[in-house]
């Protein structure tokens, strides 16, 4: 497609959380809310935690144009 295969902010969030799903398990759900940003043609997207929680978030890469996922990683 023109726009490309992740052609916005809450597609490549979906994406992010299937992905991270079954190798992170359910608790990367309290990870929400999910925020996106497109970086040239990579959107990055990375999950928060509330002020007071220790630990990381979840991180993915995924190519607007082709949908590929580049990196996946998780903070500590």
């Amino acid at each position: 497609p023109e726009a490309g295969y992740v052609p916005d902010a809450e597609t490549a969030m979906k994406i992010a959380e299937a992905v991270w799903l079954p190798i992170y398990g359910t608790g990367v759900l309290e990870k929400r809310p999910l925020h996106a940003r497109l970086v040239d043609d990579v959107w990055v997207v990375e999950g928060s935690l509330p002020k007071p929680m220790p630990g990381g978030v979840p991180l993915a890469h995924i190519s607007k144009r082709t949908g590929e996922i580049l990196r996946i990683s998780h903070g500590k």
